[in-house]
């Protein structure tokens, strides 16, 4: 089949037409690739940022139609429309068990490369090929868990639910789930990217009374603003921790800051703006190269102030993907506006930079 193969970091990714995918096989569906967002973590493994067992196919921000159900699927069907998910639940391991769905045992492919059972159902001239964040959906067809493949509704456009893979489900996840952004409540997000503009609909779901966006492209400012962010702040003239202070309620700060972006010295921004008692959610994930410090540890424990991360918006992707479709359907996310621009798979390299130039929000691969 076709797919976008990464051989080496730092290099273009290289579009090949060899590449040999495996039958699914017990509990694995085969699903036909139709559109795949452009996340800014390929990016990231492409530029060398994030290690990656190489060579590899990235892509984990996807949508397709079921080709091939393996032995004792049940849950899909061929023809079926699906979303699929980088963090699939099993259900049974240790951290499913305690609700944390995110964290199950199935993600660490993320990081691995390889189903659960260590294959990785690719190969190229009889050597391995590896799953990019656990997905490999820049290619034409994807084998993964049947939980992995989760049904939507044969109306809902391909090319727009695809974003719900990641991006719909990091940001709005890490607002409903990971934090629990209450009615009233004061949002900072700093980052007006595809999460970032996630978290923005995500506040806006919940209720929060003022969400402050914080962004130095001024035409992401205003998509901002449209999107439900109620002030917005220019990072690179503002004084961001004066602004928050002046604009959140009693003028304590922030109740929840967010880093879309995956930077260390907006974490610690967020902590600095956020009130006695409120919470940084890490959204983002900063590179390897970007240690985090913060110089005052004690003003944590003192004010005490909550700093946790967010994989995949504390999602359980079966609930959690159809609930995002549904909010889709009725008018409460605006999904659409989030993909600005579409590329065949033999312009995966210019996509990759519309990511590194800021371009645009979403970049989607047309299969």
């Amino acid at each position: 089949m076709r797919a976008a193969v990464l051989e080496e970091a730092g290099r273009p990714l290289v579009v090949v037409d060899d590449l040999v995918v495996d039958e699914p096989r017990a509990g694995e569906v085969a699903v036909t690739v139709k559109h795949c967002g452009v996340c800014h973590s390929d990016v990231s493994i492409a530029d060398g940022s994030f290690p990656s067992a190489l060579p590899v196919v990235l892509g984990h921000e996807a949508a397709g139609v079921v080709a091939a159900v393996g032995p004792g699927v049940t849950t899909v069907a061929v023809g079926d429309h699906v979303v699929l998910t980088p963090c699939p639940p099993c259900g049974t391991c240790p951290w499913c068990i305690r609700g944390e769905w995110s964290l199950c045992v199935s993600s660490d492919s993320m990081m691995t490369g390889a189903h659960p059972d260590g294959g990785t159902r690719l190969s190229r001239h009889g050597d391995v090929v590896y799953r990019g964040v656990g997905v490999a959906a820049f290619a034409e067809t994807v084998i993964i868990q049947a939980n992995g493949a989760v049904k939507i509704p044969q109306d809902v456009p391909l090319d727009v639910a695809c974003v719900v893979g990641c991006a719909v489900q990091t940001g709005v996840g890490a607002v409903l789930n990971t934090a629990g952004v209450r009615e009233g409540d004061t949002v900072l997000v700093m980052g007006a990217g595809g999460i970032g503009l996630s978290i923005i609909q995500g506040a806006r779901v919940a209720g929060a009374g003022r969400i402050i966006v914080s962004e130095p492209d001024a035409d992401r400012r205003a998509t901002a603003l449209s999107m439900g962010a109620t002030h917005a702040i220019d990072p690179t003239t503002d004084d961001l921790l004066a602004a928050v202070m002046d604009l959140s309620t009693d003028g304590i700060g922030a109740d929840f800051a967010f880093d879309a972006v995956g930077r260390s010295a907006l974490v610690a921004a967020g902590i600095d703006a956020t009130r006695k008692g409120g919470t940084t959610v890490m959204v983002g994930v900063p590179g390897l190269s970007d240690p985090f410090s913060y110089p005052i540890p004690a003003v944590l424990a003192i004010g005490e102030k909550k700093l946790v991360g967010s994989l995949l918006g504390s999602c359980n992707s079966l609930r959690d993907i159809p609930r995002l479709i549904g909010l889709m359907q009725n008018g409460q996310l605006d999904l659409a506006s989030l993909v600005t621009a579409r590329r065949g798979l033999d312009d995966i390299n210019q996509a990759f930079d519309d990511i590194r130039t800021t371009t645009g929000i979403r970049t989607v691969i047309d299969f």
